[in-house]
């Protein structure tokens, strides 16, 4: 037991120093580990992730449930510390020293650097997240009417997801074999 649990502070606390842009940059890496390491597999780690995005607060609070899941109690805390004590130390002293530092241009080459980079990151997490959940045509129509619905109309997209949500959770309903 102590062996796992000094395996995940050392895994969730090298996600969270990677975790460049937010927790999303490292979702594919995350997957990857805990699929090959603690055998989640990736219909798993959809459902907690699910979990994580309806829950309040950050959405990568979902590394708490791994953890409770992998090693109970003791699990959760350690990895919740794990995630969220490093980066947030980190970017208290890359925030002063940013300060310190002022608009000077290495600054300013730092950050252009940072952008593509953060921008892919949560890319490969996306893509991730979205290779298990579209397992089929159903689940990919959903999934375009979603994203058409949010990017070509004025309604609030916390109501085109709720509703293409409910329209799943439907379909999966009264069709268990479409979904």
């Amino acid at each position: 037991m102590v062996s796992v649990l000094i395996h995940l502070v050392l895994t969730f606390g090298t996600l969270s120093l990677l975790a460049v842009g937010g927790g999303t940059a490292v979702l594919a890496e995350m997957q990857e580990v805990l699929h090959q390491q603690f055998q989640i597999t990736p219909d798993r780690f959809l459902e907690v992730y699910s979990v994580g995005q309806l829950a309040p607060g950050p959405n990568m609070t979902m590394v708490v449930i791994f953890g409770f899941q992998l090693a109970g109690i003791l699990g959760a805390l350690l990895v919740g510390l794990a995630f969220f004590l490093p980066s947030s130390v980190l970017c208290f002293w890359i925030g002063r020293f940013w300060n310190y530092v002022g608009e000077t241009p290495w600054r300013r080459a730092v950050q252009n650097a940072l952008e593509p980079i953060s921008i892919g990151l949560m890319c490969s997490g996306v893509y991730a997240v979205g290779k298990s959940a579209l397992d089929g045509p159903l689940t990919i129509a959903l999934a375009m009417t979603a994203f058409m619905g949010v990017l070509f109309t004025r309604i609030n997209p916390v109501y085109v997801i709720l509703g293409i949500g409910t329209l799943g959770a439907a379909i999966k309903y009264w069709q268990p074999g479409l979904l």
